[in-house]
Order: C-alpha cells, then sequence, then structure tokens
C-alpha cells in the first residue's frame, strides 16, 4: 500500500501541473484578449481550416451517394411551389375563363371561384411561409454534424472516422473548454456590476460598467468560439436613442453588447438569470419589468419613454419580432417600440450556419439543451450591419415605421421581409386574416354591381 503512494503522488502533481498549463494558456490565449478586444487570429485560421474539411466531406459524400445510386436531398431555397404575384381577382377571371361560358365581369357568385379558396388553402398548408421560419435551416454541404444534413448516412469508414474525431474534439475538448470560459464571464459580470454598483454615480462609474460589461461579453463571446464581423461601426447606437435587430437566438444580446455598451430591456427571472439581473442593474439603467407589467403596453411604452428622453441614458436594445426566427427572413415589428419617437437604430444581424445553426426553436428545446447544442457545434459565424438612423417622418404612423425600418434591416442582411406575425408560431392565425380575404372577394362582387348598373 505505501508503495503506491509515490505513484499517487506522481499522478496528483502530473494533473495539478496539467491544470496549471491549461489555465495558463486560457488565461494568455483567450481571456486577456478578450479583455482587450484583441485577437491573435486563431479562430480565423479554425475557421478556414474547418471550411476545407467541409468542402472534402461533401464531396465524398456526394461521390459516395452517386456510386451507391442513392438520392441526394436538396433543400428548397425559394419555396416548393411557383407562385406569380398575381391578384385574387385576376386568378378567379382565369379560373372563370378556363371553365365558364358567362362573361367574365359577371357579379354573381360561381361555383367555380371556390376552387381558387381551395387552392391557395393548399398552397399554405405545402409551402407555408410561417412554419418553416421556425426550422433549422437546413444545408446543402455537411458539416460534420449529423443534426444538419439529411443526407447524413455512412459513406465511407475514412468520412465515418472523421466524422467520430469531431464528435470527440467537439464534446470532450470544446465543450469544457467553453464551459469553463462561460462560467468565467458570467461569474465576472455578477462580481464586476455588483462592485461597480457600489461606486458614486460619475464618469468614473460609467467608464468601469461600460468596461466591466464589454470584458464579461467578450469573454462569453469567446465560450462560443464566435467570429464576428462588424460593419459601419460608425452608425452604432448613440446615447438616448433606440437600437432595433433581427432576432435568431438570446445570444444576439451577447454579439451586439460585446461591442457596444447598452441597457437592456426585458422581463425579470428567477433564480440564475434574476442573480445576474439584479448584479446589471446596480452598474447601469437597465430597465425590466415585472410580468404583470409586461402586459400592460402603456405602461411599457412610458417607462421607454422615459429612459430615452434622458440623453446621457444608454441606447435601449430592443428585438421588436418578440420571438426567434430561423435567420431567414424577418418577421413583423411589433410598433410598440417605434410610437415613442425616439431615433431608431437598425442592425441586421446574419449568422453562418455553415459552423452551427444559431436558431432557438424555444417550442422544441428548452434552453439548457439549446444552450448544449451551441457549446457543440463548431463555431459561430455571423456579420453585423449598423444602417443609418432613422427617424419617423411626418404623417407616419407607428406600423409604417416599423415596417420601413424592417425592410432596410432585411434588405442589409438579405433576408426575406414578411408581413406575418411572429406570434403565429405559438398562436391561431387571427380572424382577421381569414376576414380580409373575404372583404377582397366581396368587394369584386359588389364593385362588378357597381360598374354594371352606371353602364
Amino acid at each position: 500500500m505505501f508503495l503506491l503512494l509515490p505513484f499517487n503522488s506522481l499522478i496528483v502533481n502530473l494533473l495539478g501541473i496539467s491544470l496549471t498549463v491549461l489555465f495558463t494558456l486560457l488565461l494568455v490565449f483567450i481571456i486577456v484578449p478578450a479583455i482587450f478586444g484583441v485577437s491573435f487570429g486563431i479562430r480565423k485560421l479554425y475557421m478556414k481550416t474547418l471550411l476545407k474539411i467541409f468542402a472534402w466531406a461533401t464531396l465524398r459524400m456526394e461521390r459516395g451517394a452517386k456510386e451507391k445510386n442513392h438520392q441526394l436531398y436538396k433543400p428548397y431555397t425559394n419555396g416548393i411551389i411557383a407562385k406569380d404575384p398575381t391578384s385574387l381577382e385576376e386568378e378567379i377571371k382565369e379560373i372563370r375563363k378556363s371553365g365558364s361560358n358567362k362573361a367574365l365581369d359577371t357579379p354573381e357568385f360561381e361555383l367555380s371561384d371556390i376552387f381558387y379558396f381551395c387552392r391557395k388553402g393548399m398552397e399554405t398548408i405545402m409551402d407555408d411561409e410561417v412554419t418553416k421560419r421556425f426550422s433549422a435551416e437546413e444545408l446543402e454541404s455537411w458539416n460534420l454534424l449529423s443534426r444538419t444534413n439529411y443526407n447524413f448516412q455512412y459513406i465511407s469508414l475514412r468520412l465515418t472516422i472523421l466524422w467520430g474525431l469531431g464528435v470527440l474534439i467537439r464534446y470532450c475538448f470544446l465543450l469544457p473548454l467553453r464551459i469553463a470560459l462561460a462560467f468565467t464571464g458570467v461569474s465576472l459580470l455578477v462580481v464586476g456590476t455588483t462592485m461597480v454598483g457600489y461606486l458614486p454615480n460619475g464618469r468614473f462609474k460609467e467608464f468601469m460598467s461600460k468596461h466591466v460589461h464589454l470584458m464579461c461579453y467578450r469573454i462569453c463571446v469567446r465560450a462560443l468560439t464566435a467570429i464576428i464581423t462588424y460593419h459601419d461601426r460608425e452608425n452604432r447606437p448613440r446615447n438616448g436613442g433606440i437600437c432595433v435587430a433581427n432576432h435568431t437566438s438570446p445570444i444576439d444580446v451577447i454579439i451586439l453588447a460585446s461591442d457596444g455598451y447598452y441597457a437592456m430591456v426585458g422581463q425579470i427571472h428567477g433564480g440564475l438569470m434574476g442573480v445576474i439581473q439584479r448584479a446589471m442593474v446596480k452598474a447601469c439603467p437597465h430597465v425590466w419589468f415585472e410580468r404583470s407589467e409586461v402586459k400592460d403596453r402603456h405602461l411599457v411604452a412610458e417607462r421607454l419613454t422615459e429612459h430615452v428622453q434622458d440623453k446621457s441614458k444608454l441606447p435601449i436594445l430592443i428585438f421588436p419580432e418578440g420571438t426567434c426566427i430561423n435567420n431567414t427572413s424577418v418577421m413583423m415589428f411589433k410598433k410598440g417600440s417605434f410610437e415613442i419617437g425616439a431615433t431608431v437604430y437598425p442592425v441586421a444581424i446574419k449568422y453562418d450556419p455553415q459552423f452551427g445553426d444559431a436558431f432557438w426553436n424555444s417550442s422544441k428545446y428548452g434552453m439548457v439543451t439549446y444552450l448544449l447544442r451551441m457549446m457543440t457545434s463548431w463555431a459561430i459565424v455571423c456579420s453585423v450591419w449598423y444602417l443609418p438612423p432613422m427617424t419617423r417622418e411626418a404623417n407616419e404612423d407607428a406600423v409604417h415605421f416599423a415596417n420601413r425600418v424592417k425592410s432596410a434591416i432585411a434588405r442589409q442582411g438579405g433576408l426575406v421581409d414578411l408581413l406575418w406575425d411572429g406570434g403565429l408560431k405559438r398562436e391561431k392565425v387571427k380572424d382577421t386574416f381569414k376576414e380580409e380575404q373575404q372583404k377582397l372577394y366581396s368587394k369584386m362582387i359588389v364593385g362588378n354591381h357597381e360598374d354594371r348598373s352606371r353602364s
């Protein structure tokens, strides 16, 4: 037994040396550069290496499928049904022309008109513009993540070994490293903001609060191996304004806050999130609401108006869609943040799904599962565009202003601009959408009656 003590002592010493070396490397190559906002270029080299491996794996998969006569799945990028931009009246006239001997402008209801609504209903079911915005984006290439491509299957021994090696790297090396960095970033955020909160109000407190927030968010960005490219930084949001962006993931906040200093808006939570919120609000004037207050739209608007009227306060960061979309489109912006008369700073965020899918499908995955999927991806790569500030024009209501901002974000980010409400993710279609089609049809019939009586 005593003979084993030196051996056990050797193992403990080796383990201690290994942990010391690992922590030193972590501190020198990740944490310190994150604190000062610099990069050694390791992540970009890592990204270029991955791209070459993905290209080879995809070619090998396609060649193997061709040898075995397997049909490769190709995702539909523009929809599975070709649709021409035509009006209800034009399409109904076309149906009447092909199946009726009556005059095309006859005002009476025709049984053949039903086929228009049947066809539209079937098209909506088969090629739903809304539902497919809440599922992960399917890739044409393979990034060695089995969850991102339906073509994943056994092709060759080399490809399978490469995939298995990738699993080991992601789960046995990257995941523990990322968890350690995330824990470091969150711990420093709680401790740092709490200490800053005890400082007297003034420029020094603002300076310390800004740099503590930036430091901690940059460490959290490293925890996701996030490679972010910021464009047009001269348009970054300024104090007294509102920053609005498209919403794909909870990490959108970290992506933006690692390059700017914002006041957050959100609901008060319990648990760990509540601890973080209480610490943050001591150092910075964030706007947190109770659960009952969130439903009071007028109270929310009043609190936001008070904040933006003080030009010394930080810009508010808001995601007007109200839910996460899969980074292929931008859906309807809620008008609340566009009613308070502040300068709006639009921001477009576009993720590259080749390295990992950042979209959070909250209906399918809980927060813990989602974070696990994020931290076991290869990397999070995205581009951020700061657009020129926009203000509400004279005689422009909040809805049109919101749509104008949304269109600018969609155009810059290369996203599809949709008018649908993201709330349809969990709710049924409102009756107003059905009534709108009924009104268009009845207007066509009544309009024809009026035209006929005038003639």
